[in-house]
C-alpha cells in the first residue's frame, strides 16, 4: 500500500477508532495508549492489506497450471509451478487469467501465499495423525522396542571394554600328521596330533587413522612337531608354541604378547610404524601373491622365505603408496629395520651381533595383479629359512646374508574356471664366516580358484623348490593341495595334503607326505 492509499484510509480509521478512544477504560483505548499512534495506524492498515490479499487469493485460486494464459511448458519453472498448483494448491492468479511470473512480488503477497501453503501442510499433518491413530498399537510396540534397545545400548556403552579398542579373535584347530617322519635324534614322532593356535588382536585407534596393535597368542605345538619346527619343510603358518616346559616337551600352555607396535599416517602417502614386537613382512605395502592357503609357511611368503623371512623383533619402518583415484593401480615402496634380538642389553638394537634385518621392497599393485622386487640384508644371528634339515639355520659369527626376491600374481576379475596365478623366485647369498647357513635359491608357482563349486569356497594347488642348505642333499620340492569350506562367515574348514621330495627328515630315502585339517574360527 502506497502513501496515497494510506492517506485515503486515515479518515476511516480515525472514524472507527474515535468512539473507542472516547470511551474511558475501553480495551482499545488501553491498547492504543500503550502504543505510538502512528504504529497503531500502520499495523491496522497492514492487517487490512493481508485480509484483502486472502480474499483476493480465494477468488483467484486455480486448480491447474493450464488456467494461466501466460505460463508455457517451456518456462524454466513450469514443473515447479505445476507441483505447487496440483499437489499443494497454494498458487493464485490474477483476475485476467495471468500469473505474471516475471513480475516482482510484494512482501504481503509472499506472506499470504506462504500462509496458504502452510495451511496445506497442516492438512497433510492431519492425514498423518489419522494414520497414527489407526496404527497406534503397532507404534506403541515399536516404541517399546526402541526404548529397550536404547537401554541395552546405554548399558553396553557403560560396561564396554574401551571406546578406542576393538577385539578380534582367531582360533585354529589343527589335526594332522606326517607318516615316516624322522623320529631318531630329533625326537620328533610320526604320529597324528591335535593342536591349537590362538590369536587375540586388540586394535586401538586414537584418531581413526592410526593403529596400536597388541596381539596375544597361545599355542600347544611343541618344538618336536614337524608343523612348528623352524627347519621343517612342513612348517605351518598357523602353528605356534608358547609351552612353558623345558625344551617345549611339557608343562602348561601360556599366553604371550606376540605383537606390539604403533602405525600412523604422515600426510596422505606415507605410513610409519615403530614397535617393540613387530614383523618385517607386516611393514610392507603388500605381499605379492594371490595364493593364500594359510597352510605351509613356504607358500605363504611367495616361495621366497629368504627375503620374506618373517622375522619378529624390535624395529621401525615406513610404507609409501602413490596417491591415485580409487580403483586405480599404484606404485609403492617399503623399508623396515628389525633387530631380532634388540631387547638383549649386551647386543642391542643397533649392534651387528643383534641379528639385524633390513628389508626393502618396490612394487606395483593394480586391481587384479601385482608385482614386487624385494631385498633383505641380515647380520650375525639372523634367522634364515634353509629348510632342508641344516643344524644351524642362523647366520654364524662373522656371516652376513643378502636375499633377493622377484614375485607377482594375476587374478581374473570374475571367479570361474580360470584360477589366479602366483609365482616367485628367491636367492640368498651368504658371505663371511666358516660355518652355519649356506647359499640357497627357491621358487614356486601357485594356482587358486575362488568360489570353487560353491560361493565362498576356495581351492588351490602349489608347487615349489624350498631353499636348500647344501651338504650334498638335492633340492627339495614341495607340493600342496587344499580346499577351503567356508561353513559360515566366521567358521571355515580347510583340508590340505602335502608331498615333499628330497627332505633330510625322510626315513630310508622315502619321499614324505602329510596332511592337516585346519578349522578356523574368527570373531
Amino acid at each position: 500500500m502506497n502513501q496515497f492509499h494510506r492517506l485515503l484510509l486515515a479518515p476511516a480509521i480515525f472514524g472507527a477508532l474515535l468512539p473507542s478512544l472516547a470511551a474511558p477504560g475501553s480495551a482499545v483505548a488501553n491498547e492504543i495508549s500503550s502504543l505510538n499512534g502512528r504504529e497503531a495506524i500502520n499495523d491496522y492498515m497492514e492487517q487490512q492489506e493481508i485480509d484483502e490479499l486472502k480474499a483476493w487469493r480465494s477468488r483467484n485460486q486455480v486448480t491447474s497450471v493450464n488456467q494461466f494464459s501466460d505460463v508455457r511448458p517451456t518456462d524454466w519453472a513450469y514443473q515447479a509451478l505445476t507441483n505447487l498448483v496440483e499437489k499443494y494448491g497454494c498458487v493464485a492468479g490474477y483476475p485476467n487469467g495471468t500469473y505474471k511470473g516475471g513480475q516482482a512480488m510484494t512482501r504481503y503477497e509472499a506472506a499470504a501465499l506462504l500462509n496458504a501453503c502452510l495451511d496445506r501442510v497442516t492438512e497433510v499433518t492431519d492425514e498423518l495423525q489419522r494414520l497414527m491413530d489407526e496404527f497406534k498399537k503397532e507404534l506403541a510396540v515399536l516404541k517399546g522396542r526402541v526404548d529397550g534397545l536404547e537401554a541395552k545400548v546405554g548399558s553396553l556403552e557403560a560396561q564396554q571394554f574401551s571406546t578406542t579398542t576393538k577385539l578380534k579373535g582367531e582360533v585354529n584347530f589343527i589335526l594332522g600328521g606326517v607318516p615316516d617322519y624322522n623320529s631318531d635324534a630329533s625326537g620328533r614322532q610320526d604320529r597324528t596330533t591335535f593342536n591349537y593356535d590362538l590369536r587375540l588382536n586388540l586394535d586401538t585407534s586414537f584418531t581413526g587413522k592410526d593403529l596400536l596393535k597388541t596381539r596375544l597368542r597361545s599355542g600347544n605345538f611343541t618344538a618336536f612337531s614337524p608343523f612348528n619346527a623352524g627347519d621343517s619343510l612342513f612348517k605351518l603358518d598357523k602353528a605356534s608354541s608358547t609351552n612353558a616346559g623345558a625344551s617345549g616337551a611339557g608343562g602348561l600352555d601360556t599366553v604371550s604378547i606376540d605383537r606390539l607396535y604403533y602405525q600412523f599416517p604422515v600426510g596422505k602417502q606415507f605410513t610409519l610404524t615403530a614397535g617393540a614386537l613387530v614383523r618385517n613382512t607386516e611393514i610392507l605395502a603388500f605381499i605379492p601373491t594371490a595364493y593364500r592357503s594359510q597352510l605351509l609357511d613356504f607358500f605363504a611368503v611367495a616361495g621366497t622365505p629368504g627375503a620374506y623371512n618373517k622375522v619378529t623383533g624390535q624395529g621401525f619402518g615406513a610404507v609409501w603408496k602413490q596417491q591415485v583415484a580409487k580403483g586405480q593401480g599404484f606404485w609403492n615402496a617399503s623399508l623396515n629395520y628389525i633387530a631380532q634380538d634388540g631387547e638383549i642389553s649386551n647386543e642391542g638394537i643397533f649392534d651387528s651381533d643383534g641379528s639385524l634385518n633390513t628389508t626393502a621392497q618396490i612394487g606395483y599393485k593394480a586391481p587384479n595383479w601385482g608385482a614386487a622386487i624385494a631385498y633383505r640384508n641380515g647380520t650375525t644371528g639372523t634367522r634364515t629359512i634353509n629348510a632342508n634339515g641344516t643344524a644351524n639355520s642362523n647366520l654364524s659369527s662373522g656371516q652376513s646374508s643378502n636375499s633377493f626376491s622377484v614375485a607377482g600374481y594375476w587374478q581374473p576379475l570374475d571367479s570361474g574356471i580360470i584360477p589366479s596365478i602366483s609365482a616367485g623366485y628367491g636367492f640368498t647369498d651368504i658371505s663371511g664366516g666358516v660355518a652355519g647357513a649356506a647359499d640357497s635359491q627357491s621358487w614356486y608357482v601357485g594356482l587358486q580358484w575362488d568360489d570353487a563349486f560353491v560361493k565362498g569356497n576356495i581351492a588351490g594347488v602349489a608347487i615349489g623348490q624350498n631353499p636348500s642348505a647344501g651338504g650334498g642333499i638335492d633340492d627339495p620340492l614341495s607340493l600342496e593341495l587344499f580346499y577351503k569350506f567356508q561353513v559360515t562367515d566366521n567358521i571355515s574348514i580347510t583340508p590340505g595334503l602335502f608331498y615333499i621330495t628330497n627332505s633330510s627328515n625322510q626315513v630310508n630315502d622315502k619321499d614324505l607326505w602329510g596332511g592337516v585339517i585346519l578349522t578356523q574360527f574368527r570373531f
